[in-house]
């Protein structure tokens, strides 16, 4: 017969793997987008969406698959959720076209969002205290485990046995945790839940995804263009809709309140920061390596481990610092240290080989590995601990859709650089920015066929000169992020959450 600490131990197990498989979701598609690209077609617009379309459903639906977990029974949501990734990496790779692929994509994201929200949900009524703080901690090491490993699995089973496999890997690890946590883990609600907070839950996610529509909509229409206007005017609308809903609603998707602690607005600064500075790498770099220079998948993996790698071991260096200096100073240098990576990485031009690009994707790497292994610890340690629950799940909302409209920020930046550039060259102008949305995707041969006058040197160089501006902005940001966090975060050291995300690092 179990024990009681037998079931919170699978179901830790569980929640873990969820975690693990998550990052393989954005990740993976980036690595293989090509391949996707020329079995499906679509345009550049449609494209942007694979990845987007999961981040958004994910990012917007997280709260709310947290309230539904808490008024309807955790498990229950979390294996549904399960399932639902499972099922939606087989419907992938049987997509008829890019726009149900894009579609499916969606479906995975609402799925991650139920099983993640109602693990952790779980996983906060089974352990207390500086066990639970340690729980959390786990979660935040598997994510970060599926960061490092991700690029370099996608790039392994790409050249194996596919891009569909590469779709397929995460349903599978859900399956796993499916099978864990089916059995093991047990029933739990809330009966004083108010159940889902509808028009907030309705205004957050139109305000995401208008958000999202227009950045994504203006490489091909045009920042002036009236949809674009329109789509973030109406973000804008929704996003004020939002805050006005939870200020008044007796019981909010999103506790306002919470930003009355300067520490806790620090942590969301935080959990933001790896977003514009790390994550967009490990979609964009993919594509630049793959889509334009020509190397392999698996070669691209493992330029993409010497980026993420670090963040296998440097959080473990972070929890022990972490018992004398503050979680303020930890991070901001940490935020330094990526940013100058960044910078470094300017410098280097496509085709540049490993050995030289090395160091700044390294040093990107160890620089995001700082902050990163104190977050999930710091998200649940710097609110009171009846609310720890409110704040993993607004912690854990601002990292997925941060990293959401990072991507696609950064996505239309690079866009604009890179047209601006081509705009230089001896080329047709109206060509210019339709050539700029397929190089940013990855589709060098149709770029050159819009720009009969250029040749493929020409368009690497401007490539490079748009990518580098565009690190060098990225750097910028990141500088003003650990100026910002170091003021809010420091002071005395966190050594509670020194020593339990220590202990779950070396595990």
């Amino acid at each position: 017969m179990s024990s009681p600490s037998d079931h919170k131990n699978w179901l830790l197990a569980a929640v873990c793997l969820a975690a693990l498989g998550m990052p393989l979701s954005f990740t993976g598609p980036a690595v293989v987008l090509p391949a996707i690209r020329d079995a499906l077609g679509g345009s550049p617009v449609q494209l942007n969406w694979v990845t987007n379309a999961f981040m958004l459903s994910f990012g917007a639906t997280l709260m709310a698959a947290g309230a539904l977990a808490d008024a309807y029974g955790r498990k229950r949501v979390f294996l549904m959720g399960l399932a639902v990734v499972a099922l939606a990496g087989s419907l992938l790779t049987l997509a008829p076209g890019i726009v149900a692929f894009d579609l499916v994509r969606a479906l995975q994201g609402l799925g991650s969002a139920a099983a993640f929200a109602a693990g952790t949900a779980a996983l906060a009524q089974v352990f207390d205290g500086a066990a639970r703080t340690r729980a959390f901690s786990f979660i935040g090491t598997s994510f970060g485990v599926g960061l490092s490993c991700g690029s370099i699995l996608s790039g392994w089973l790409a050249e194996s046995f596919g891009w569909q496999s590469v779709m397929l890997s995460p349903g599978a690890i859900s399956l796993v945790a499916l099978c864990i946590a089916s059995p093991s883990m047990r029933e739990s609600s809330n009966p004083h839940a108010m159940g889902l907070d509808v028009p907030g839950t309705v205004t957050f996610t139109a305000a995401l995804t208008l958000l999202t529509l227009g950045v994504l909509q203006a490489p091909d229409s045009g920042w002036g263009s009236p949809w674009v206007i329109g789509a973030l005017a109406g973000a804008a609308l929704m996003g004020g809709a939002f805050i006005a809903i939870e200020r008044r609603v007796a019981h909010p998707m999103l506790d306002l309140s919470l930003f009355r602690f300067p520490r806790f607005v620090g942590v969301q600064l935080l959990a933001a920061a790896p977003a514009y500075g790390f994550v967009v790498l490990l979609v964009l770099l993919p594509i630049r390596f793959i889509g334009l220079e020509g190397r392999s998948a698996m070669e691209a993996g493992v330029f993409m481990f010497a980026l993420s790698g670090p963040i296998l071991g440097v959080p473990t260096l972070a929890a022990s610092l972490a018992h004398r200096f503050s979680a303020g100073v930890i991070s901001a240098v940490g935020l330094l240290v990526c940013a100058a990576g960044l910078l470094w990485l300017s410098y280097c031009a496509p085709g540049t080989p490993l050995h030289a690009m090395v160091w700044p994707l390294l040093l990107i790497g160890a620089g995001i590995g700082l902050p990163w292994g104190l977050m999930d610890g710091l998200a649940v340690s710097v609110v009171p601990r009846e609310r720890a629950g409110m704040a993993s799940g607004i912690f854990n909302t601002v990292r997925v859709a941060g990293e959401g409209i990072a991507l696609a920020l950064v996505g239309a930046g690079l866009t604009a650089l890179v047209a601006l550039q081509l705009g230089r060259l001896p080329a047709h102008p109206g060509a210019s920015s339709q050539a700029a949305q397929r190089v940013t995707t990855g589709d060098l041969s149709q770029a050159l066929a819009l720009l009969p006058g250029v040749d493929r040197a020409a368009l690497l160089h401007a490539y490079g000169a748009a990518f580098g501006t565009l690190l060098c902005v990225l750097a910028g940001v990141t500088v003003l992020t650990a100026l910002v966090v170091f003021v809010f975060l420091r002071g005395e050291t966190h050594a509670e959450v020194g020593a339990v995300a220590l202990e779950s690092s070396a595990c």
